[in-house]
């Protein structure tokens, strides 16, 4: 590692997420993953044994949620920031994440360049808050603060729209497990460019995918969110 990465602390409980997660920081120049835990109580340990600069947080975690352990990161004087990785929408989730110093929320699922964005973002708000002097101005303070933000859209695989998205995602989370076909008719869209966006949200670990039986012919693939 060297002397200048920003260690960062991968919380997710997923493994296939965790190990996408730690991969894509150690590709992002700058950045390396000091520790990975599954649990809240692993990311306690891991912050009293490594030094870390920037969590990334699920918000659902198997013996907590996301937001206490913000609250616990805090009450024991940890000097790190938080980048909530997670598929929490839920905006109160979201108040409660900026309420607690959250530096940035990004939605599962994401591409390598959507984190990338956000790691970029991050280490150049890191790099103007340690400046030394004083703000020159509003604008100036304005810039710092919302240098954590990048300036464009999580960017999503090429022909995916994040409307598109949204939809398929609201639609499988309210259904008890459905099918492209039935998907697609709940959006208004085909049964292929359904099945597109289910895929990638099962590779990505958000919905589990299994056999459909009871019909005749060939079973068809039946998606749940997890």
């Amino acid at each position: 590692m060297t002397a200048a990465a920003i260690r960062v602390l991968v919380v997710e409980d997923e493994p296939v997420a965790a190990e996408a997660h730690r991969a894509y920081v150690d590709r992002t120049p700058g950045f390396d993953t000091v520790a990975v835990a599954g649990t809240g109580a692993t990311a306690l340990d891991a912050l009293a044994r490594v030094p870390v600069d920037l969590v990334l947080l699920d918000m659902n975690l198997p013996d907590t949620h996301g937001i206490e352990l913000c609250r616990r990161i805090r009450a024991a004087g940890a000097p790190v920031d938080v980048l909530a990785v997670t598929s929490a929408r839920e905006l109160a989730t979201v108040r409660a994440a900026a309420a607690h110093g959250v530096v940035g929320y990004l939605l599962k699922p994401f591409t390598y360049p959507a984190l990338r964005d956000r790691l970029t973002a991050y280490a150049e708000y890191r790099a103007r808050l340690s400046a030394s002097g004083d703000a020159a101005g509003q604008d100036e303070v304005d810039r710092v603060l919302g240098a954590a933000r990048p300036d464009r859209p999580a960017p999503l695989p090429k022909g995916m729209g994040r409307e598109t998205l949204d939809a398929v995602v609201a639609a499988v989370r309210a259904a008890e497990g459905l099918s492209a076909a039935e998907t697609g008719e709940l959006i208004g869209a085909s049964r292929i460019t359904a099945r597109r966006y289910l895929e990638y949200l099962a590779d990505t670990g958000l919905v589990d995918r299994a056999p459909r039986y009871g019909g005749a012919g060939r079973p068809e693939l039946e998606y749940r969110w997890r």
